[in-house]
């Protein structure tokens, strides 16, 4: 019987579980939970003015909008996020980052950048673009 597959597949699994932790705890670090990190990230990486429609957002979270619900509303007491009105749309309040959403964003990303590649530190420069592309191979097969 051929055993390849469950031993990458689980191997991917064990890693998943082994990096949650430190990962997690940079975001502790920086008052916020994964999902929240999740929300914020997505709103930076959108560019100014870091705003989008709660649509686009659980779409690129892929998560459903009752899981989006309670992120925004959590970010929002925080001062993280706002909800101004939308230009031209009653009927949907865009989600953008204030200032400070933004410095946080930030750091949660810079600091979990450096933890992930001290995650991969045991790799060379060849082995991580191996690795990455095999896995983005691996993934693009998986989505289709």
């Amino acid at each position: 019987m051929d055993t390849v597959g469950m031993a990458i597949l689980g191997r991917a699994r064990w890693i998943t579980l082994k990096v949650r932790p430190p990962i997690e705890a940079v975001f502790a670090e920086h008052g916020l939970d994964t999902g929240e990190f999740d929300v914020l990230a997505t709103l930076l990486r959108s560019g100014p003015p870091y705003r989008l429609r709660p649509t686009e957002l659980f779409q690129q979270l892929m998560i459903t909008s009752g899981g989006l619900t309670p992120r925004l509303a959590r970010l929002e007491k925080a001062g993280l996020v706002e909800r101004p009105p939308s230009e031209g749309d009653g009927r949907s309040l865009p989600v953008q980052l204030t200032a400070l959403g933004h410095e946080r964003a930030e750091a949660a990303f810079r600091a979990d950048m450096a933890v992930e590649a001290d995650l991969l530190r045991c790799l060379d420069e060849r082995e991580t673009e191996d690795l990455g592309r095999l896995l983005a191979k691996l993934a693009i097969a998986l989505d289709t």
